[in-house]
């Protein structure tokens, strides 16, 4: 039998590229160290440039299920309340870039990509079972996993995440860095809040050292809701997830208007996420050596800023299935071609999503340019065109 194609890692970015590989007829096989496939109760959105690779894979109808799709974003100042400016989304997104913009639980596109990839005949999954690291060899790689004997694969894809194991063998660079940000994140039930803090739409506050982002989720039936401060990051990095109390929210928010005051307050509870990132990507060699790869967070994890995390990694996937599906050259330098299509634009990605952070927290003169731009330029400045139009 030929040598399969070996992704580490069950997230979204490892499924969506188990999900690419395996229907251009790329054997794959996908481990996963956890014992069952599961996603945090989170959202993200999906711009344009995802929900229409997501719809070139078949799964339009799978997103148009489970996703929102709002109308428009809107820029709201944290402390005053009023509205600084707004960007049409819904049919105008479609217009202009040919696809939606959406909104999504985590949980949801996970469990939509591994449905999909459970249908798919050369793709399979293995539980509870870790690469802990690799040699690479003149005809491919020798997989080693937490419990078992070396596998050889024709190539792996490291897709474990932040703290990605093939990364640390393949770059040697260290831990991520913490930000100096954490994120509050809770989830809401739409139909239990007040008429006045239900909404259908994506809403940014911004205020200084601070913003807070809410949009619907699960066919608008649920309100995601992240606030983001500045603090010090907690104890152990490891687990990103954290229990969280709404005190320590409150005392970080600060002075607020009545209407964010009150979204924040009807949230039942609170978990906590430090925000860690990696310096933008300075080569194609971050991204592959040989017949060894990296793909989303493990290559390129980014700041919220952009909302883009899930969206280069699913990039990412398609451009890797493309490119080992092409004919004639050896593995490796398919690999390499992937990482010449990939990696400039992930750091540009990464480099904005840094300084929309220090945008969207501004104080000062530099926050008063900001809310005076936007109210002037309005969707010229808040549109994204080679973001959404790509890649």
């Amino acid at each position: 039998m030929s040598k399969p194609i070996v992704i580490a890692g069950g997230g979204i970015g490892g499924l969506a590229a188990a999900l690419r590989c395996a229907s251009s007829d790329v054997a794959v096989q996908l481990f996963e160290r956890a014992k069952a496939f599961s996603e945090v109760g989170a959202g993200i959105q999906i711009g344009p440039n995802v929900t229409r690779i997501l719809k070139a894979w078949g799964l339009d109808s799978a997103v148009q299920s489970v996703a929102a799709f709002p109308d428009f974003l809107r820029v709201r100042q944290a402390q005053s309340g009023a509205q600084t400016g707004q960007l049409r989304l819904g049919l105008t997104a479609v217009a202009r870039y040919g696809a939606p913009y959406a909104t999504i639980h985590r949980a949801d596109l996970h469990d939509l990509l591994l449905q999909a990839v459970h249908e798919q005949a050369r793709a399979q999954l293995i539980l509870n079972q870790d690469v802990t690291g690799y040699a690479q060899q003149t005809d491919g790689v020798s997989v080693q996993l937490a419990n078992g004997e070396p596998m050889m694969a024709k190539a792996l894809v490291g897709a474990d995440g932040l703290w990605s194991k093939v990364r640390a063998q393949l770059l040697g660079d260290g831990e991520p860095r913490f930000t100096g940000h954490l994120a509050y994140r809770a989830m809401l039930l739409q139909s239990e809040l007040p008429a006045a803090l239900r909404t259908q739409n994506v809403t940014v506050w911004m205020g200084p050292r601070l913003h807070v982002v809410q949009y619907p989720v699960r066919r608008g039936e649920l309100l995601n809701l992240v606030a983001i401060v500045h603090g010090p990051a907690p104890s152990d990095m490891t687990p990103w997830d954290h229990a969280a109390n709404a005190a320590g929210l409150a005392h970080a928010l600060g002075d607020i208007c009545a209407d964010l005051k009150a979204l924040i307050e009807a949230a039942p509870e609170w978990r906590l996420w430090p925000l860690c990132d990696r310096v933008p990507l300075r080569g194609a060699h971050q991204q592959a050596q040989g017949a060894v790869a990296l793909l989303g967070d493990a290559a390129h994890p980014m700041r919220p800023y952009m909302a883009q995390g899930a969206g280069m990694a699913i990039e990412d996937a398609d451009t890797l299935g493309r490119c080992l599906a092409l004919p004639g050259a050896d593995v490796p330098a398919k690999l390499a071609h992937f990482a010449q299509l990939r990696w400039q634009r992930n750091a540009r990605v990464q480099q904005r999503a840094i300084r929309n952070g220090q945008i969207f927290h501004a104080q000062g003169l530099l926050r008063w340019g900001r809310d005076t731009s936007i109210r002037l330029m309005g969707e010229g400045l808040l549109d994204v065109p080679w973001l959404y139009g790509g890649p």
